[in-house]
């Protein structure tokens, strides 16, 4: 099959799909791939690598999505992309499309075949989504600590606290694996931690990790409570493919103490914090009710060379997969199918 990895063109997004040994590995099965000159370069890996490995480096965009069949890419398509796709396409890459109507219109009109990394599900977990999730909930805390500094906008608050003053409190609904991570990076720095998860294998881990972490059940009540003392409140809640749930309200944003931080990791669903809306790292965050919200929908782009590395090994036996013949007949590429010949297929997206 043909293959073709195109430079990611959303603002400041930084990653590549599949790094130079993973193409190798592409080629070595007999694969064409083709790559758009830059594409690795903001991840730490020049054309010089890929060609060396049997990559073929391409001038342009244009020129790649003329010659590939598969195109496997990080972000959703973005502005002139879109108009690149064809038909005849199989694009494999995040989507998020639950958020996203208008893209989802353009992509319908393409009639294209769309399989999602978010929706790619093996054994009841998210292969390709996990490493992303993990280095998503990491940042938000890292990220968030800094918005709590006075010239970012923030209460003045050191997170981990000192002695004579108290730690930062700290806030996750979800602990699956993004929120999992926030919670673990938050309670290493020494913040006090407050975790709300629905699973009750979960809340006992939890419950485990540190002293400085207390596990609950969202009940309303205490969900409200915790918002309102919140220093930073990290919403990681996933429904695989679908609209992420509002959890938290505007009145509740309000209730919050002015300078505190929202860093909702489900933005590009939508996101579960009623008063967040995207944003991009060329201007992450803005103040609302007096708090300091970050929306950027692709977080593990400030780190390309980490991230790049961790999310094409996941991606490598998916892709082998998915150029093999018959891979309709894979039932975890089968179910990630968002899109194809114009109509909607995952379940997430029809109801």
């Amino acid at each position: 099959m043909r293959i073709g990895i195109p430079r990611e063109i959303k603002p400041l997004e930084a990653r590549v799909a599949l790094v130079p040994e993973a193409c190798r590995d592409l080629v070595q099965a007999g694969h064409q791939v083709f790559i758009e000159t830059g594409a690795g370069l903001a991840s730490g890996f020049p054309d010089t690598a890929y060609a060396s490995l049997g990559v073929e480096v391409l001038a342009d965009a244009p020129s790649l999505y003329e010659r590939a069949e598969l195109v496997v890419k990080v972000k959703e398509p973005w502005g002139p992309e879109i108009d690149l796709l064809r038909r005849d396409h199989l694009l494999f890459s995040f989507l998020h499309l639950a958020a996203e109507p208008t893209l989802t219109a353009r992509l319908l009109n393409t009639g294209l075949t769309a399989v999602a990394f978010e929706t790619l599900v093996d054994r009841g977990s998210l292969p390709i989504l996990r490493p992303m999730s993990d280095i998503a909930g990491r940042l938000a805390v890292q990220i968030g600590a800094g918005l709590l500094h006075s010239p970012q906008g923030g209460k003045g608050l050191l997170l981990g606290g000192t002695p004579g003053a108290g730690r930062g409190h700290v806030v996750v609904l979800g602990a699956g694996n993004a929120g999992g991570a926030a919670i673990a990076t938050a309670a290493g720095l020494g913040a006090r931690v407050t975790a709300f998860e629905r699973d009750p294998e979960r809340l006992a881990a939890l419950h485990r990790l540190a002293p400085n972490v207390t596990a609950l059940y969202p009940y309303g009540e205490a969900l409200a409570q915790a918002v309102a003392e919140a220093d930073l409140l990290v919403g990681a809640v996933l429904v695989p493919g679908a609209r992420a749930p509002r959890l938290v309200s505007e009145a509740q944003v309000a209730a919050m103490e002015p300078g505190s931080v929202i860093v909702d990791l489900a933005v590009d669903q939508g996101g579960c914090v009623e008063t967040i809306r995207p944003t991009t790292y060329a201007d992450p965050s803005y103040r609302f009710h007096g708090v300091v919200h970050f929306g950027v929908t692709n977080m593990p782009g400030a780190v390309p060379l980490s991230a790049s590395l961790a999310l094409s090994a996941c991606l490598l036996p998916w892709v082998l997969r998915l150029a093999a013949p018959g891979w309709q007949a894979d039932p975890p590429l089968a179910g990630a199918v968002n899109l194809a010949a114009g109509a909607l297929m995952h379940p997430a997206l029809i109801t």
